[in-house]
């Protein structure tokens, strides 16, 4: 592993990259809930949205086989229009890799459908072409549950790093006296993130809005 892995995120140094979150990919997700995964990537984007991460979205086919980027999604960033493609490996569109380059950062935060493919294959890419890499693996999903988990190990054994998009934004945070993102991240956990944001509700309602 690279010293730069070793790095935590901040808001200066990632790129969020998210990939095919459209209507016919989620058709063939079964490695876990289609609901669960729609909730946490639209926390992600929110969470890149909150700390002004650089966000790139991209679709594949999208007006004739997967359809437009769920609404969800693209309500977060509403004059975006996403990068389609034709390819299943995102880093072969050289939209995307100038997309990429252009936000000059070089830890790469992918949350993608499929796991097993439209993640997989941009992750490894984007490692061997110099980036550290970050798969959001709840975030993202497969047509079965082993292609999820065999799709992480493989990813891993060549170096991306996997997280969940709660460790995203929390790592983004770091100290709950960042007061310019904190009511913001509060709200985004109360919105999206379960039982922690029941957590954070309890929390405010019995001290006065403090604690993380």
């Amino acid at each position: 592993m690279n010293k730069s892995s070793l790095e935590l995120l901040t808001p200066a140094n990632c790129a969020l990259l998210l990939i095919d979150h459209q209507p016919q990919m989620f058709f063939g997700v079964e490695s876990g809930s289609r609901a669960t995964i729609m909730n946490n990537v639209v926390g992600l984007a929110k969470a890149a949205k909150i700390f002004n991460v650089p966000t790139i979205l991209t679709t594949v086919a999208a007006k004739t086989f997967s359809g437009p980027l769920i609404p969800e999604l693209q309500a977060v960033f509403p004059e975006q229009k996403p990068i389609d493609r034709t390819t299943m490996n995102s880093w072969e569109d050289k939209n995307i890799i100038t997309a990429v380059e252009k936000t000059n950062r070089k830890k790469l935060v992918i949350a993608a459908l499929w796991t097993e493919v439209c993640l997989a294959f941009p992750a490894i890419s984007a490692i061997q072409a110099g980036y550290d890499v970050y798969a959001v693996t709840d975030a993202s999903g497969a047509t079965t549950l082993e292609a999820h988990t065999m799709a992480i190990q493989r990813m891993t054994q060549v170096g991306v790093i996997p997280i969940t998009w709660i460790q995203f934004f929390c790592e983004l945070q770091r100290d709950w006296k960042r007061q310019e993102t904190y009511q913001a991240v509060m709200n985004l956990a109360k919105e999206h993130a379960g039982a922690y944001g029941a957590g954070v509700f309890y929390a405010q309602s019995m001290m006065g809005g403090h604690g993380g």
